[in-house]
C-alpha cells in the first residue's frame, strides 16, 4: 500500500529530484522549516521506502549520443521474477517496465553502437523465459519531461 504523502513530503522529494546533494540547511530553508524537521522528514521518508537510493545523474555526451532502443518482451509468466532479475543486471537497460497487452516487459537500452545493440538484444533472448522480443530504435526526443 503506497504511503501518502502530505505537501512538506512531496516538496522535499520534488527538491531532492533536481539535486539530491543539497545541504540539509538548504532543503529546510527551501521548504520553510527547521533544520530539523527537515532531517525527521528524509529520515521518515527513507524508512518508509519511499526514498530507496540516491544516484548519480549524469550528462550524456554530446560527441558519443549513443543508441537508445525501446525493447518490448513477451515472457512465461512463471519466469518473471527471473527474467526480471536477470535483465537488471544488464548495465545497458536504464529502465524495464511491466506493461498490458500483447507484450509483459518494455526494457529503455543505451548503447555505444547498433553492433553492441543488437549483441545485447540477442543476450536478452536467450534468458529462461524469455519467449520473443520486438525491438525499435529511438531517433529523436520530442518531449523529455523529469519523472
Amino acid at each position: 500500500m503506497a504511503t501518502p504523502l502530505d505537501p512538506l513530503d512531496r516538496q522535499l522529494l520534488d527538491l531532492l529530484k533536481v539535486n539530491a546533494r543539497l545541504p540539509m540547511v538548504k532543503l529546510a530553508k527551501a521548504l520553510g522549516c527547521a533544520r530539523s524537521t527537515a532531517q525527521l522528514r528524509l529520515k521518515a521518508l527513507e524508512d518508509k521506502g519511499v526514498i530507496t537510493g540516491y544516484t548519480v545523474g549524469v550528462t550524456a555526451n554530446r560527441s558519443a549520443p549513443g543508441i537508445h532502443a525501446m525493447v518490448l518482451i513477451s515472457i512465461e509468466s512463471k519466469n518473471e521474477p527471473e527474467v526480471v532479475r536477470a535483465l537488471s543486471k544488464r548495465h545497458e537497460i536504464t529502465k524495464l517496465y511491466s506493461v498490458s497487452g500483447r507484450y509483459d516487459l518494455c526494457a529503455l537500452l543505451s548503447t555505444e553502437s547498433t553492433h553492441e545493440l543488437d549483441a545485447v538484444i540477442d543476450k536478452m533472448r536467450v534468458i529462461k523465459g524469455v519467449i520473443e522480443t520486438f525491438s525499435t530504435i529511438l531517433l529523436a526526443t520530442k518531449l523529455d519531461r523529469p519523472d
